[in-house]
């Protein structure tokens, strides 16, 4: 069992955002008599999770969704179904991106080219 500031110092975040995600109903964690919060090993590893699903550039209402089919479904079947459609979606959309970004940098060339010749004809070279 580890207190917000220790798994926020763990994973390198805020005891606000990991506030924040209690909010969202994404963490759970258990309290002491006190009130303080202290996060078990499962809530750890959710955070874990969320961590990453942001970083692959999901949001928390997709990562909400794929964390709660493990709750609903121990068998984690579910939970890696609903994972992998999402996952192919995000792969769809990076794929997109990185031909809007290839698209670009051709159109970038191009004009890099266009304005060499021009300076090169300005200067009288």
């Amino acid at each position: 069992m580890k207190d917000i500031t220790e798994v926020a110092q763990a994973y390198d975040v805020s005891t606000r955002t990991i506030r924040y995600y209690e909010e969202l109903g994404l963490l759970k964690p258990d309290r002491t008599a006190g009130n303080r919060r202290i996060y078990p090993k499962a809530e750890v590893v959710k955070l874990r999770l969320i961590l990453r699903g942001k970083r692959y550039g999901f949001t928390l209402e997709e990562i909400k969704e794929m964390i709660l089919l493990f709750d609903k479904d121990r068998t984690g079947i579910k939970q890696l179904e609903r994972t992998i459609d999402f996952g192919n979606e995000k792969i769809g959309q990076v794929e997109d991106k990185i031909q809007e970004l290839m698209e670009m940098k051709m159109e970038m060339e191009q004009l890099l080219v266009q304005f060499t010749e021009k300076l090169t004809n300005l200067k009288g070279d």
